[in-house]
């Protein structure tokens, strides 16, 4: 996500520093009309350096292990990265007196509320990645009034496109199926494959991200971003399959503790921005397929740092 903002904040003109520790992404999907800095958001004499020298405008943070799933299992790893990381970036803004913070958070703050999730929903996290998020916004809130702080919030859901890291097996469900056909391996489905939820199409959720901070009335809001209509992965399987014109074997695996529907409504982003959806999931998915299949399957990574074994997956089990 971080890198399709970048291009749409080049395409408008500002100068751009990235900074990115490559754990969830790819050096060769930055823009090289950016500044680019090998580096964390946990470190923070780097980033008082950054702040220091480059004299920001805005911030934009995308910076997140996005795992929901896997949150339960590495929670020490999940805050630290999440939440702490977050606070050192807020810190550093008021400090330099950043115009305004733009921050993607995610719909799982809302939990299992109320369908579809508003704004306005009393949010409920039900894993330690939206409980995460949600510090976050409230931080972020705080920030706002005590120090004047401006920020916008973003609740993204689901979202898919080209330079996703689809050798990831925690996260990214259309990445993982399109992963493991082209390594002709089984499709893993988690219970009966009836959960459902609103795919999000990369172009569909990026330039929105990039132009809110030209909207004065956007600011110390909050927004779901995002596809309106949900899917099941039953019916997202099929599409895919159909694309790559393959008949997959399923590898069934136990339902895991998750929320089975969860969809938003996007009335204020369309209200603020005059936001229509552009792509219909058929369209982005063969966007998408159209690059995986270009660039090749990926190896897949396994995450060397759980915390917890108890209830893990076994298809996450270290093998």
């Amino acid at each position: 996500m971080g890198s399709h903002v970048v291009d749409e904040l080049i395409k408008q003109g500002y100068r751009v520093t990235v900074l990115d520790d490559l754990s969830g992404g790819f050096k060769e999907n930055v823009s090289p009309s950016a500044d680019f800095i090998f580096g964390s958001i946990e470190d923070k004499p780097l980033l008082e350096k950054l702040f220091q020298e480059k004299n920001f405008d805005y911030v934009f943070h995308l910076a997140a292990y996005a795992a929901e799933g896997l949150s339960h299992f590495i929670r020490y790893f999940n805050y630290n990265n999440n939440l702490i990381g977050s606070i050192n970036l807020i810190n550093l803004s008021v400090k330099y007196k950043i115009r305004c913070f733009v921050f993607t958070s995610s719909i799982a703050v809302y939990g299992k509320n109320q369908l579809p999730m508003l704004e306005r929903t009393v949010p409920a996290p039900e894993d330690p990645y939206g409980i995460a998020k949600y510090a976050v916004e409230l931080d972020l809130n705080c920030a706002h009034q005590m120090f004047g702080l401006n920020y916008i919030i973003f609740r993204p859901h689901n979202v898919y496109g080209e330079r996703q890291n689809i050798g990831d097996k925690y996260r990214n469900v259309i990445g993982i199926f399109m992963n493991q056909i082209m390594l002709k391996q089984p499709i893993t489905i988690f219970g009966d494959g009836e959960q459902s939820r609103a795919f999000s199409y990369i172009k569909d959720v990026a330039p929105i991200i990039a132009k809110s901070i030209k909207n004065d009335n956007s600011y110390n809001e909050i927004f779901n971003v995002g596809a309106d209509k949900p899917y099941s992965i039953n019916e997202l399987l099929k599409i895919v399959v159909e694309v790559f014109n393959v008949d997959p074997e399923i590898n069934s695996q136990p339902a895991r503790n998750e929320v089975i529907h969860a969809f938003s409504s996007h009335d204020k982003l369309k209200e603020y921005f005059g936001f229509t959806s552009q792509y219909s999931l058929s369209e982005g998915v063969k966007i998408m397929a159209d690059w995986a299949k270009q660039t090749g399957p990926k190896n897949t990574n396994i995450f060397n740092n759980i915390e917890i074994e108890e209830n893990l997956p076994p298809i996450w089990r270290k093998i």
